[in-house]
């Protein structure tokens, strides 16, 4: 009978800790943000540049430009689009096998997290502009239920978003080798940019963790004045 119950005692600890796993794997674990106040962030080192966001020193730092593409509804998108909004920006193409579905499922995670609020937006451009058409783009958010005017999935020129990603944004890592406009970029980081398009973090895509961090560091940048 003893062994009987140390037996029955060990399966439901082995479900306990199964359930545990897969709540894990399909939920976003609230998390702090590691710290009161986001630093801001100038260059492509990503040193971080604790400043008070009400400080005049925050007028000289690196800012997103102007920027003009077509989101998958086929309406022009600006960095006006953006004006006193918190987004998170990447850069994918639909016909891509490797990360980008783990990137998508990821960002997906933070619009069901602020689906409500209207505060927060997400930015994804094409790195393959001259394949992913509009009717493409519409197609592929349908499928990963992105939703309108929440999440822009954008098209436009290809020296335009590859500027962006690597002059703007900063998302490839190959810091101080300078790549060409016919060079490839691929990336699985996500940058966070606060409502003055200041860059204020930038997290690895592929990893929960840091997602769970970002989603954090959105809390934190919402309580900024």
């Amino acid at each position: 009978m003893k062994s009987f119950r140390n037996r029955r005692t060990l399966i439901v600890l082995f479900l306990m800790a199964i359930l545990g796993y897969q709540c894990r794997e399909n939920h976003t674990v609230k998390k702090e943000s590691r710290v009161a106040m986001l630093p801001y962030y100038d260059d492509p080192s990503f040193t971080p540049k604790w400043i008070n966001s009400q400080s005049d020193s925050i007028n000289g730092l690196h800012r997103i430009p102007k920027f003009k593409l077509i989101n998958q509804l086929g309406d022009t998108i600006t960095e006006k689009t953006f004006d006193n909004k918190i987004y998170v920006t990447d850069f994918f193409f639909t016909s891509c096998p490797g990360i980008c579905p783990k990137m998508t499922k990821n960002m997906n995670l933070i619009q069901q997290e602020f689906k409500d609020n209207e505060e927060i937006l997400l930015l994804s451009h094409s790195v393959t502009p001259q394949l992913d058409s509009v009717p493409i783009l519409r197609h592929y958010a349908e499928t990963k239920g992105v939703l309108e005017n929440k999440w822009h999935l954008v098209t436009g020129e290809r020296r335009d978003i590859y500027n962006l990603g690597r002059f703007a944004y900063f998302v490839e890592e190959d810091l101080g080798f300078q790549k060409s406009i016919d060079e490839f970029l691929h990336t699985e980081n996500f940058v966070l940019i606060d409502k003055k398009r200041h860059i204020r973090g930038i997290y690895n895509g592929l990893n929960k963790t840091a997602i769970n961090q970002l989603i954090a560091d959105i809390r934190t940048l919402q309580k900024e004045n």
